[in-house]
């Protein structure tokens, strides 16, 4: 009887662990193609220098959810794959969109246009994949005062945090769940508007 009980403990344990590291895995993943959200290979065309005004807006910096707002079940993003010297400013539908949803107790990624397996259904089923933003707005400093004086027309740099809750099962035996949480600070911050010229 005692060694049964052992048997059982020792399944147990390792039904728990393989849960947490595909878990921690699927978020490892996500974490760091999300990070890379909005990275642009032009990006020296956004910036504002001396008395120039920025050339271009970033094309790829479209994060959604973007507002702080309640957790939603899906992370859409997109970030330059164009080789480097060849940036064309423009999102490519199916080489440059990406994205995390939960569908059917598993979590897909966007690649290539189309919807792929991350998890494995038959290991472990995911309950939840729910991303939350945390947008900071900052504003920045120009040269010269707004129209009329002031700065209330100065551009503003938005520092854009996501918080990715996902939590699961194991499919052979619902008793064991877990869950993981990861925050993840995109290196690509959104600026909007531009010093007065």
């Amino acid at each position: 009887f005692v060694a049964v009980n052992q048997i059982g403990d020792n399944r147990r344990l390792l039904l728990e662990t393989q849960v947490q590291q595909d878990l921690r895995a699927a978020a490892d993943l996500i974490a760091r193609d999300v990070r890379r959200a909005g990275w642009w290979g032009a990006a020296e065309a956004g910036l504002w220098q001396g008395d120039t005004p920025a050339l271009a807006a970033n094309p790829y910096v479209a994060v959604a959810p973007g507002a702080a707002s309640a957790p939603v079940a899906q992370v859409d993003f997109s970030y330059s794959r164009d080789p480097a010297g060849a940036e064309d400013n423009a999102v490519d539908d199916d080489a440059e969109r990406f994205g995390f949803k939960l569908e059917d107790g598993a979590i897909k990624m966007l690649l290539g246009g189309a919807w792929q397996t991350l998890t494995d259904p038959n290991v472990l089923e995911v309950t939840t994949f729910a991303v939350a933003a945390q947008p900071q707005v900052v504003q920045q400093a120009c040269y010269r005062e707004c129209a009329g004086g002031g700065t209330a027309c100065w551009p503003t740099e938005t520092v854009r945090t996501l918080t990715i809750d996902i939590a699961g099962r194991a499919v052979s035996d619902a008793s064991v769940e877990r869950s993981v949480r990861e925050v993840v600070r995109l290196r690509n911050d959104a600026t909007t508007g531009a010093c007065p010229a």
